[in-house]
């Protein structure tokens, strides 16, 4: 009961945000009374950072996953897939739905927690990011810097400005703004 209550509360919060979604809406939607909520959270706030963590775990495998299919690709080619990656990922994933909710529309009071859950993923992308650039430099021989770790970073920053595209103007926004930067960033991160 208490995962599907989970699955649940988090499908409602990526489809109406926590102020939309409401503890009796998710109850209605599991099919309990909302009382029963309470046996297993404590209230909205905890099924929220609850979900949010949930949602996040399953990211951060789904991330890894990403890398371990492109492993022998060349890091162009790995760099550039991540974000056709992450589009056709999007689509029907309540959990990176969830995600980018929370992270342009936090709910104000769970701003600290929230900050505390997200930052580890971050954290995560550039760790994996520095590792691959570090592997593909051995094999390729192509970057302009050794400085593994600002490449990764520079290149978390350009995911980050991209996405934010999408999440305010849409699809065909993030496209037009990862096709506009994509030659310049990668310019800049190989020899000439």
């Amino acid at each position: 009961m208490k995962q599907e209550i989970l699955q649940t509360a988090l499908v409602q919060f990526a489809n109406e945000g926590y102020e939309g979604a409401s503890l009796g809406k998710i109850a209605d939607a599991v099919g309990i009374k909302k009382p029963s909520i309470y046996a297993h959270y404590a209230g909205k706030d905890e099924l929220f950072l609850s979900a949010l963590t949930y949602a996040l775990e399953r990211e951060r495998s789904h991330l890894a996953g990403y890398f371990k299919e492109m492993k022998e690709e060349p890091l162009e080619n790995l760099l550039r897939g991540y974000f056709n990656w992450f589009i056709q990922d999007l689509e029907g994933n309540d959990h990176m739905k969830f995600i980018l909710r929370t992270m342009y529309f936090p709910p104000a009071r769970l701003e600290n927690e929230i900050g505390e859950l997200i930052n580890p993923l971050f954290d995560s992308m550039h760790r994996h990011f520095t590792r691959v650039m570090r592997e593909r430099e051995r094999r390729e021989n192509i970057l302009y810097s050794d400085d593994f770790s600002s490449c990764a970073l520079a290149f978390i920053t350009v995911i980050e400005g991209t996405i934010t595209e999408l999440v305010y103007s849409g699809e065909a926004a993030y496209l037009k703004r990862y096709e506009a930067v994509w030659p310049i960033f990668w310019r800049g991160l190989v020899r000439s």
